[in-house]
């Protein structure tokens, strides 16, 4: 193989979605406004780059409220929560800044519109996910949970008639929409959300992955491994028809044998990637003989979001 057979098929969109980098400034502009430290409950977002970063910039990281100190500045992830943890940051006199994606806060108000409702809801989604918990969360009596096709036969509910689903917002669009197909058979009155739960920026990244897959031999995903939405960039790209395809948190961890034989490298990054990610792992294939980079477009995003309410209105006030 020539050197100049090696090329590199970046995708886009790729990275940074609106809602991880209105959670990201949140932080950042937490720690600016209050100073260090402050606390964020679980990952801000699911990346081992930009959690440490902010560490060290002084947030701390931590699991529940109960390990923040009573009157503290705390950071609700983008993931979610539940009703309860509100709650509990309340009963703690905790200055709470929720940074909840404003996508998973529309699953949030569809959960609570179906439970107005008294419908049973089937919630699509991966057990222990932060925001599966957070969903579930705003209406414990009404959810339950299935992760797949299969587990809908096991399925009871208590009006076959009256069901409604719903789906955590980072799966994958074809994945999801099986499980759909196989509650549709069995109830064939399921009520559909108001529109797709899966987010624009999942949606995006996948068809932008679909679109190159079939001409690699070899699919990289910048990502962590608790990253769903970059778990499923795997999957997607080796459906696809990429050869092989790998999660990697960054260009270190690119094993050199992936590349025997290769002549066209895919490169995508999860939603919660900072592009200086993807940048250091093209520099490493440059450095294999890939310079060679094309970037293949599949639709271009604009879409932002304000920061947290509580930094804006902090924003006012000063």
């Amino acid at each position: 193989m020539t050197q100049s057979s090696q090329r590199v098929l970046l995708a886009k969109p790729r990275g940074y979605c609106a809602g991880v980098d209105r959670a990201v400034i949140a932080v950042e502009k937490a720690l600016e406004r209050y100073g260090a430290p402050v606390y964020v409950r679980k990952q801000i977002v699911h990346n081992t780059y930009v959690v440490r970063t902010l560490e060290e910039r002084g947030a701390i990281f931590v699991e529940e409220t109960d390990e923040v100190p009573e009157g503290a500045v705390v950071v609700f992830s983008a993931h979610g929560v539940s009703p309860a943890v509100h709650e509990q940051a309340e009963r703690r006199n905790l200055q709470t800044i929720d940074a909840t994606c404003p996508l998973v806060t529309k699953v949030h108000k569809e959960a609570q519109r179906f439970a107005a409702q008294d419908r049973d809801i089937v919630l699509i989604g991966h057990a222990g996910h932060e925001e599966v918990e957070g969903t579930s969360g705003e209406a414990p009596d009404h959810i339950q949970l299935v992760e797949r096709p299969e587990d809908v036969a096991n399925l009871e509910v208590r009006d076959p008639d009256n069901v409604s689903w719903l789906s955590q917002t980072t799966l994958s669009v074809d994945e999801t929409m099986q499980t759909v197909d196989a509650l549709r058979q069995k109830y064939p009155n399921l009520l559909d959300p108001p529109s797709d739960d899966i987010c624009y920026a999942t949606s995006n990244r996948q068809e932008a992955v679909k679109a190159i897959a079939p001409q690699c031999d070899l699919v990289l995903v910048v990502g962590s491994d608790n990253s769903s939405n970059s778990q499923r960039l795997v999957e997607v790209a080796l459906d696809a028809g990429a050869t092989a395809s790998y999660l990697i948190d960054d260009a270190s961890l690119m094993d050199e044998a992936w590349l025997r034989g290769v002549a066209t490298v895919g490169v995508t990054s999860g939603a919660s990637v900072p592009e200086i990610l993807v940048d250091r792992l093209l520099e490493r294939l440059a450095e294999h003989g890939y310079a060679d980079v094309e970037e293949v477009e599949t639709t271009r995003e604009s879409l932002t979001f304000s920061l947290p309410k509580e930094l804006r209105k902090d924003a006012r006030a000063s």
